[in-house]
């Protein structure tokens, strides 16, 4: 099933989104994962590629069986390390398989690598460069409700995300956000400049204390008081910090359906028991 006909349906939506092993050993523990997340039958589960592509061999594979557990995946698809040819030998892999879903991303240079001259320098490209390749993909892609980290200003920002739907971008998932107001302002700012493709609130449950400096290094988050409270008060007990943020992001979740957001992607990183949690806390909303 396309995803623009999950995401503009009556019924709110909740995915998840899981990623590939990155060495070929783990890839057992990695699919036992992906199959106990299937078993709750979200929405749909995303399948992420890898920094530079490095475990994309494995993003078709997991895509695949997700789909004969019969959940709808999306495929992550980045290109800023990928040629011509790499990218079109996965968009054949892709359709072979049947996936029909893309989220087509630039990726990150990986580190220690200098980039000259990339065949693709920006998502846009790759999504033109999808639904050139056959148009009966359907085509999504990132946002930044904080702006991109490289960006240098929120109107260059809507700017550049404009292009993105223009190429031919179906749908939007957000960069993880902490701070539900960050995202109704920046939807205010997306249909004023003509943006009006659905847009996925992307939710981040924090469940250690580490993952904070991680996430604030990448994406240079706002984290509000009352997250940092909650960091403060239980960050050094791993059992208190892991309800504390599945109950943040419970939060979050709710008021976010409340105010008319009828899509929700968990970034549940290979853990089914955060999973669950939180598609138990709001399985009445999602009826």
């Amino acid at each position: 099933m396309k995803l623009t006909n999950i995401l503009t349906g009556a019924k709110p939506s909740l995915s998840f989104e899981v990623f590939p092993p990155k060495t070929s050993d783990s890839f057992e523990s990695v699919q036992k994962a992906v199959t106990e997340i299937a078993t709750l039958k979200p929405s749909y589960m995303s399948v992420t590629y890898g920094a530079g592509g490095g475990t994309s061999q494995y993003t078709v594979q997991i895509a695949e069986n997700l789909q004969k557990q019969g959940v709808t995946p999306l495929a992550h698809l980045t290109c800023i390390s990928s040629n011509k040819e790499n990218v079109q030998q996965m968009l054949t892999n892709l359709k072979q398989a049947g996936i029909q879903n893309i989220l087509a991303l630039r990726g990150d240079i990986p580190q220690g690598q200098i980039l000259t001259d990339p065949t693709y320098h920006y998502a846009s490209d790759l999504i033109e460069e999808i639904k050139s390749f056959d148009s009966d993909f359907c085509v999504g892609g990132a946002c930044y409700p904080e702006n991109h980290p490289e960006s240098n200003n929120a109107h260059d920002d809507i700017d550049n995300l404009k292009k993105k739907v223009d190429a031919g971008c179906e749908f939007l998932t957000t960069q993880m956000f902490f701070d539900n107001n960050i995202l109704y302002n920046f939807m205010y700012r997306a249909l004023r400049a003509g943006i009006h493709v659905p847009v996925v609130a992307g939710i981040m449950p924090v469940t250690n204390a580490n993952q904070i400096k991680r996430i604030c290094a990448i994406s240079g988050n706002q984290l509000p008081q009352q997250f940092l409270r909650i960091v403060d008060r239980y960050g050094d007990n791993a059992e208190a910090m892991k309800q504390a943020g599945i109950a943040f992001a419970t939060q979050q979740i709710v008021d976010l359906f409340a105010n008319g957001i009828n899509a929700v992607h968990v970034y549940s990183m290979n853990k089914p028991d955060v999973a669950k949690a939180i598609q138990d806390n709001v399985c009445y909303l999602i009826q």
